[in-house]
């Protein structure tokens, strides 16, 4: 790792916490330079549901560059890009009574957040966007603005503004209704708070900390946009392409969101590829009003294509992300429960978290669970949350194997902490 540190930038951040070369990867697992095999339960921060290498996508994804078709297409047409959209707009959006446009941003979940704040800043002519603490919406300067994040708004070097932030459903403690909270502001007369362009909101927060917001309070937050002229934004950057057991991860509430903001699982296989959806009637963009060289990733737009095909033409995937979900959910309460209640489990789906309660016991269980074989990340304002996102198609006994070195690492440190 040597050569790393006296070549590559103080920035990086996983190499950090997972210290060694990764020479291969296949499904659940990865393999390190020295002949290590370690389960993943990072997914590359959501970013491969469908695990490395999938060998389904993979084949497709071969063949399409055996057949020299077009890679690189900024955003003209190709067969690539209509066999995606025509595939995306029939199995998913038509199956779930859903009409959308796609917009295909630049490459990276931050880009599309930009976008999608410039286009509801367009339609309403206001600059205000209400964002939510502990949210999470990448590091360019608009979408950092949105985010909660401290160390990364320290490192912007300009204020940060644009945005105002508000309670997520139980950041003021399970008694306060801060969606009531948001409405009475925007409704009052002397509030000091300008009217939103839009209203920007993770169902379940996956950086700030496996936080989930109830079906009620996400149905008022949107009732809340629609009544104020505001869009309704969802960041289903992390949390969509099954990550909640549905493949949006605002069906189980039932919303009907003015933009979605999707990226990570997209493509299927890793492969950078970001865009909108958006309603009809609200694309108002001028050509090329908001442009970037990589839009037309083709080769990402085969993966997705067949990501869609493969897992979610029925029901079948779906049912087993929640079936897989609950049994975690079973096993890390379990493990939890053991020691005592200062540990609480929470999430949805194939995105869970246990609460230490501290960073630094999360870091030293995290740090123990990378030396025994399991790469594990964590999250939450002090990154006190140890963060569980396996692959999607994760086999059982890789995933109890995980498990296990999970509940070993944790009951060491905490043997630690005690003596």
């Amino acid at each position: 790792m040597q050569a790393f540190e006296a070549l590559e930038s103080k920035v990086r951040w996983y190499s950090r916490s997972f210290p060694n070369i990764f020479i291969r990867a296949s499904g659940s697992c990865m393999e390190t330079i020295d002949g290590r095999k370690v389960i993943d339960f990072f997914s590359g921060s959501g970013a491969l549901n469908y695990g490395h290498n999938n060998q389904e996508i993979k084949s497709v994804v071969t063949e399409y560059i055996a057949s020299n078709a077009v890679i690189h297409g900024l955003d003209m047409a190709t067969p690539a890009k209509l066999e995606f959209m025509e595939t995306f707009s029939s199995v998913i959006n038509q199956a779930r009574g859903l009409q959308y446009l796609f917009q295909f941003t630049g490459p990276t979940g931050a880009n599309a957040v930009e976008a999608a704040l410039k286009l509801s800043r367009k339609l309403t002519g206001r600059q205000n966007i209400i964002s939510f603490t502990n949210g999470y919406h990448g590091v360019s300067l608009g979408a950092l603005a949105a985010s909660g994040n401290s160390l990364c708004r320290r490192a912007s070097g300009v204020p940060l503004s644009g945005v105002t932030f508000m309670p997520y459903d139980g950041y003021l403690g399970p008694s306060v209704d801060t969606a009531q909270y948001l409405r009475q502001l925007l409704q009052g007369e002397s509030s000091g708070i300008d009217l939103p362009a839009a209203i920007l909101v993770e169902t379940v927060q996956g950086e700030g900390g496996i936080n989930v917001a109830s079906n009620e309070w996400l149905q008022s937050v949107e009732s809340i946009a629609k009544n104020v002229g505001a869009l309704f934004i969802i960041d289903d950057i992390q949390m969509g392409c099954g990550r909640t057991g549905e493949f949006f991860s605002f069906e189980l509430p039932a919303l009907s969101p003015d933009i979605v903001v999707m990226s990570k699982s997209l493509s299927g296989y890793g492969l950078p590829l970001s865009m909108l959806l958006i309603k009809e009637g609200l694309d108002e963009w001028q050509p090329g009003e908001h442009s970037g060289t990589f839009r037309g990733n083709n080769l990402a737009l085969v993966a997705a294509t067949a990501a869609i095909n493969i897992y979610w033409r029925n029901q079948t995937f779906s049912e087993g992300v929640q079936c897989i979900g609950e049994y975690m959910r079973r096993r890390l309460e379990a493990i939890a429960f053991k020691h005592g209640n200062s540990f609480a489990v929470r999430g949805r789906g194939m995105a869970l978290g246990v609460d230490c309660q501290t960073g630094e016991t999360a870091e030293a269980t995290t740090r123990r669970a990378f030396k025994k074989g399991l790469i594990i990340d964590r999250c939450g304002p002090h990154d006190e949350v140890v963060k569980f996102l396996p692959a999607l198609t994760i086999d059982i006994e890789t995933l109890n194997d995980g498990l296990e070195i999970f509940e070993e690492s944790l009951a060491e440190t905490l043997n630690e902490v005690a003596s």
